[in-house]
């Protein structure tokens, strides 16, 4: 379910600490993930120490998008489910292909419908969502593509340090 032609999504490892070190901590994508501190080792190890409980504990759900090779997996990025709601049947959702050279080859596209397909199918989710900053054109093509629509718009959500950038939030509805 979680496996396609040419990507697995797979449980966090405690050897993936080094990359998601290097991930959450490149400044250059802290305007896509609203962080602003710098995660130390110790928080991600924490954090990969509880990174095994149920979803239903958590409320969240982290998985490394592996590339398929002949002789090995490559981590290429993450995906996620966040603000899990098991009454209202929903889950926020986002998605990071770390390298450009990774970028616009499908790999997002393969990740998000097998997320998707998780999602409503095994989870029996009825809907996700994702806020997209209105400037971020790559993901809203990528999220539109896959089905997701726009259906709001947060004027002036996001301060930057040279203005503000408005914020859309799409959703998906499994019908």
């Amino acid at each position: 379910m979680l496996e396609s032609e040419n990507i697995k999504l797979r449980a966090l490892e405690s050897s993936d600490i080094d990359l998601l070190y290097e991930w959450e901590n490149n400044t250059d994508i802290w305007s896509i993930s609203n962080t602003l501190n710098p995660f130390s080792k110790h928080i991600l190890k924490q954090y990969l120490e509880n990174s095994h409980l149920d979803i239903y504990q958590t409320k969240q759900l982290r998985l490394i998008i592996d590339l398929k090779s002949n002789d090995k997996n490559i981590p290429i990025g993450t995906i996620d489910l966040f603000n899990f709601d098991p009454y209202h049947l929903r889950a926020g959702i986002g998605i990071l292909i770390y390298s450009k050279k990774n970028r616009n080859k499908g790999h997002a596209t393969e990740a998000l419908q097998l997320l998707i397909n998780y999602s409503f199918h095994y989870l029996g989710l009825h809907q996700l969502y994702c806020n997209i900053a209105s400037d971020n054109m790559e993901s809203i093509k990528l999220f539109t593509k896959v089905g997701f629509n726009i259906v709001g718009e947060k004027k002036d959500w996001i301060k930057t340090p040279k203005h503000w950038v408005s914020e859309y939030l799409l959703q998906l509805i499994n019908k």
